[in-house]
C-alpha cells in the first residue's frame, strides 16, 4: 500500500512517501480502502518529537488517526454487511491507502455527504460537538473562541451560534476574520493585535444591546491555541464561567492559574476531558456527520494534498497559512 512515513524526528522533510505491506483485518476488524485522511496540528508536533510523554511515538511510523473510505474486507468474526459501506473511523496510521479499524470504531457516512467532508470531521467534529456538550453552551451565553478559523474553531463558532449563543471569534488576518464572521460570529478580533484582550472586551454583540464581552467576561472560553495566549484568556472569563484549554498549536497547552480559577468559580477543562470512549466517539461523530449532511454545519477545507505530499501538507499547517482544514487525498 501507499503511505507517508515519518522516518525521523524533525521537519516536514522527514515525512516521505513509502510502499508498505497491505494490512490484514483481524478478529473484530475491517479493512478500509482509504479515500481521505484527516490531519490535525498535533501530528506536526509529534513529527518533531514533541509530546512523547503523552504520545509515545518512535520513527519510523505512519502518522494520522482519522480516515474516510469504503470497507473492503472484514475480519473472520465481523458481519459481512459492512462490506462496501462508506465509513469514517479513528485508526492508527491513517496516512495510507489502506487501514484496519475495529468494527466498533466505524460510523457510517450519511447518504449525500461526501467522503472529503466526512474525513475533515473525523477528529474536529467529535471534539467540537463534545466540547459544546461539556461546557453546556446555551442561548444565554457569551462564548469566546480562540483559533476560530482553524478546522475545529470554524465548527465551534457554528455550533455555539446554533445554540443561540453570542460568539466572539479570535483569528489572524483579514481573510480569516471575514470567514468567521461569515460563519456566524457576532464579533471578530485579530489576535495578532497587541491589545487584543482590550478589543475583545470592547467587541459588541450583533444585537447592539449588550457587549459581547462585557465587564463580566465570557461565560465560556474555548481555547484552541494554548500557550501564553490561552493563559491570558482566563482573565476574559466571567466569574462562574467555563474555560476549556484543549489546544496547543503554540507549543503547549495554556498554563491556567488554578488558584485564580478556583477563587473566581471558573470550571476548567483540559485535553483529558475530550478524550472520549468508543461509544461516545461514535455518538458525537454521528451528530457531526448528520449536521453536515443536513447543511446545518459547514466544513471548511482549505487545502487537499495527495498523501505522497504529506510533508508539504504539514508545512502548510505549521505555517498557519491555510484557512480551515488540511486533508490528505489517498
Amino acid at each position: 500500500m501507499r503511505a507517508a512515513q515519518v522516518q525521523g524526528f524533525g521537519g516536514p522533510e522527514m515525512l516521505v512517501p513509502v510502499e508498505l505491506p497491505d494490512p490484514v483485518p483481524g478478529p473484530g476488524e475491517v479493512l478500509i480502502e482509504v479515500a481521505y485522511a484527516d490531519t490535525i496540528f498535533v501530528e506536526t508536533q509529534l513529527r518533531t518529537g514533541w509530546g512523547r510523554e503523552y504520545f509515545p511515538t518512535t520513527p519510523p511510523y505512519v502518522p494520522g488517526g482519522g480516515v474516510s473510505g469504503v470497507v473492503a474486507a472484514v475480519g473472520p468474526d465481523v458481519d459481512g454487511a459492512w462490506l462496501g459501506r462508506r465509513v469514517v473511523s479513528h485508526v492508527t496510521g491513517s496516512y495510507a491507502s489502506k487501514a484496519t479499524a475495529a468494527v466498533t470504531s466505524l460510523t457510517p457516512v450519511p447518504a449525500g455527504l461526501d467522503l472529503l467532508t466526512a474525513a475533515a470531521l473525523a477528529h474536529d467534529g467529535v471534539t467540537a460537538t463534545g466540547l459544546l456538550e461539556l461546557t453546556a453552551v446555551t442561548a444565554d451565553d457569551q462564548v469566546l473562541v480562540l483559533g476560530a478559523s482553524g478546522g475545529m474553531g470554524t465548527l465551534l463558532v457554528q455550533l455555539a451560534r446554533s445554540r443561540g449563543a453570542r460568539v466572539t471569534a479570535l483569528a489572524r488576518g483579514a481573510e480569516k476574520l471575514a470567514l468567521v464572521r461569515e460563519l456566524g460570529a457576532t464579533a471578530a478580533v485579530d489576535i495578532t493585535a497587541g491589545d487584543w484582550p482590550e478589543r475583545v472586551r470592547e467587541a459588541r454583540g450583533g444585537d447592539g444591546v449588550r457587549e459581547a464581552m462585557g465587564r463580566d467576561g465570557a461565560d465560556v472560553v474555548l481555547d484552541g491555541v494554548g500557550g501564553q495566549l490561552g493563559a491570558v484568556a482566563l482573565a476574559l472569563t466571567a466569574d462562574g464561567g467555563r474555560f476549556s484549554a484543549h489546544g496547543a498549536p503554540t507549543g503547549g497547552f495554556a498554563t491556567v492559574d488554578t488558584a485564580e480559577a478556583e477563587r473566581r468559580g471558573i470550571k476548567v477543562y483540559g485535553i483529558g476531558d475530550v478524550q472520549f470512549g468508543p461509544a461516545e466517539v461514535r455518538r458525537l461523530m454521528a451528530l457531526a456527520l448528520d449536521e453536515a449532511a443536513a447543511g446545518r454545519l459547514r466544513v471548511v477545507v482549505g487545502a487537499v494534498f495527495p498523501v505522497e505530499r504529506a510533508g508539504e501538507a504539514h508545512a502548510r499547517i505549521e505555517g498557519r497559512g491555510v484557512v480551515g482544514k488540511v486533508v490528505l487525498k489517498v
